[in-house]
């Protein structure tokens, strides 16, 4: 428990730097911008994957019996989960999270949510709650659905006092919630290129998974899983 509690506060504290303007401006001024991504996007992948080394170590203590159906809710909650990850990170973004410079054109994604990887992250989380009833994939899973649900929260608050007069025309051409600005018609949803590479590269993705790439990495076969 020690090493997973461990990893968790790594992880935790690694993604509060982009939200520190002041840290983020002093390791991109000592690193260089492209530098800085790099190294960042790398320690981010390797602290993810202490973290469910760390997990997997605990005991395994059920709690809930699995069935067929709850299988489903990772099989079609991903794929959306990808895409919006994807295209969150490669896009322009004022308001949330990404690895882009934030004072271009916001990305298409941002029409959608302004959260984009945090939802992404939620979603992703909160799908493999459910067919994982444990107490380690708990611990995990929700974890990092209440980091991601909290983060949305928290980031608002950041991006209200960054941006002072701007943040007003943010708030009223995006939402927090998946699509609400669209059907309030408050923004208009449209498509980019890293929108339309985000649909590919996650679509590829999702296809590798469930072919053989979820069993090699996790042991464990989705579509099996879904099967009564």
């Amino acid at each position: 428990m020690t090493q997973f509690l461990l990893a968790l506060a790594l992880f935790l504290a690694l993604h509060m730097v982009p939200a520190i303007p002041a840290l983020r401006a002093r390791l991109v001024a000592a690193m260089g911008r492209r530098a800085y991504l790099v190294v960042y996007s790398l320690v981010s992948l390797l602290t993810l994957a202490w973290l469910f080394h760390a997990a997997l170590q605990l005991d395994f203590v059920p709690l809930w019996d699995p069935a067929p159906w709850q299988a489903w809710f990772p099989l079609v909650l991903t794929p959306i989960a990808l895409v919006l990850l994807l295209a969150g990170l490669v896009s322009p973004n004022p308001a949330s999270i990404t690895l882009r410079k934030p004072d271009l054109r916001p990305g298409a994604i941002t029409t959608v949510t302004r959260h984009p990887v945090l939802w992404g992250f939620a979603l992703w989380a909160g799908s493999h709650l459910v067919p994982n009833g444990d107490l380690r994939s708990l611990l995990l899973f929700g974890a990092l659905l209440a980091f991601a649900l909290l983060g949305m929260v928290i980031t608002d608050r950041r991006a209200r006092r960054r941006l002072g007069a701007q943040w007003a025309k943010v708030e009223r051409t995006t939402s927090v919630l998946p699509f609400a600005a669209a059907l309030a018609g408050r923004t208009r949803l449209r498509f980019d290129a890293a929108l339309v590479m985000a649909l590919l590269i996650g679509s590829t993705l999702t296809a590798w998974l469930l072919l053989g790439g979820h069993a090699v990495l996790f042991g464990a076969d989705p579509l099996a899983m879904a099967t009564p």
